[in-house]
């Protein structure tokens, strides 16, 4: 269970890698120790042969999102099925408010969601109505559709749905954060 003096203050989200298919599992363990765990699953529809069929599947395999205090961590490392937290060297890498609930409100939607490479260089847009309004990613051209992909750092994974392309608008340009994704190693590049 968390403190009482923990139970006040904001917490951070942070990602868990699990046991491969133990998703569930884990997520269960860590609500049972007294932990806010999130685990994304969505409808997809599979084709055999013989029938179609809907299933509910987890949208990152082998990951739980879980909100704790890092002095937390090992009380979080002992709960089943859970193998560690995604860090940066010793520290874990928090996973930001804002990119979990944009994977919750592609989910809530119910439209078909794809699992694509991580993209961090592209143009930024922002959903100006519908369902998914405010909603901000990447914009994609994928054959006939346009997409936004929304990426949650921590795991390097990102998502992607279709949406009209009368549903976009362009970000307002962020000088800081264009100069951030193009430094690496520590160096801008051109």
């Amino acid at each position: 269970m968390l403190p009482g003096n923990l139970a006040s203050t904001p917490l951070n989200w942070f990602a868990l890698t699990v046991h491969p298919k133990h998703e569930q599992l884990a997520e269960c363990g860590l609500k049972y120790h007294g932990f806010e765990a999130y685990l994304p699953i969505h409808r997809v529809r599979r084709q055999w042969s013989d029938r179609r069929k809907d299933l509910d599947q987890v949208l990152f395999p082998g990951y739980v999102f879980c909100r704790f205090d890092p002095s937390q961590k090992l009380h979080v490392l002992q709960s089943p099925s859970v193998r560690s937290v995604v860090s940066l060297g010793r520290d874990p890498l928090p996973v930001d408010e804002s990119e979990i609930a944009a994977v919750r409100a592609l989910i809530s939607t119910g439209r078909p969601i794809d699992v694509c490479p991580y993209i961090r260089v592209g143009r930024r847009v922002r959903v100006s109505h519908g369902p998914l309004e405010a909603l901000r990613g990447v914009i994609l051209r994928v054959k006939d559709s346009w997409r936004v992909v929304v990426s949650v750092e921590a795991l390097g994974c990102s998502v992607a749905i279709e949406v009209d392309a009368d549903q976009v608008s362009p970000e307002k340009f962020a000088p800081e954060r264009a100069l951030a994704e193009r430094m690496v190693d520590g160096r801008y590049q051109a």
